[in-house]
């Protein structure tokens, strides 16, 4: 696996622990379909929660975050409708996040967390 693939995985890793210590169930990672892909489904209490990871050693091509375009928020929207058409729906209350990931020199991670993008 290279090593691009190997901190996409670690960050996400990372991204459904932090998602757990705020109480988050992780329902779902890396749910695929021909259109993209889903990161992590996650149920905060009655809410179901479609996040985006996004990792970055260093901000040279500014941070993680910043990797979130608007078009990649309606994306994210359309593979979220995609899978609750796959899995039967939801009947409660539905929101995007994302988390961005900077891993340190020593291998940890600063996380930013974006509840509710729009």
């Amino acid at each position: 696996m290279g090593d691009r693939q190997g901190l996409g995985r670690d960050g996400e890793q990372a991204a459904a622990g932090f998602l757990r210590a705020r109480g988050m169930h992780v329902v779902a990672r890396n749910w695929r379909c021909r259109h993209g892909e889903i990161d992590i489904i996650a149920r905060d209490g009655a809410t179901l929660v479609f996040c985006e990871v996004k990792t970055r050693r260093g901000t040279q091509f500014g941070g993680p975050l910043a990797a979130v375009t608007d078009q990649k928020v309606a994306r994210i929207r359309r593979l979220a409708a995609l899978w609750l058409l796959e899995t039967g729906g939801h009947r409660g209350p539905i929101r995007l996040d994302v988390v961005g990931l900077l891993r340190r020199p020593d291998g940890t991670f600063t996380i930013d967390y974006v509840p509710g993008v729009s």
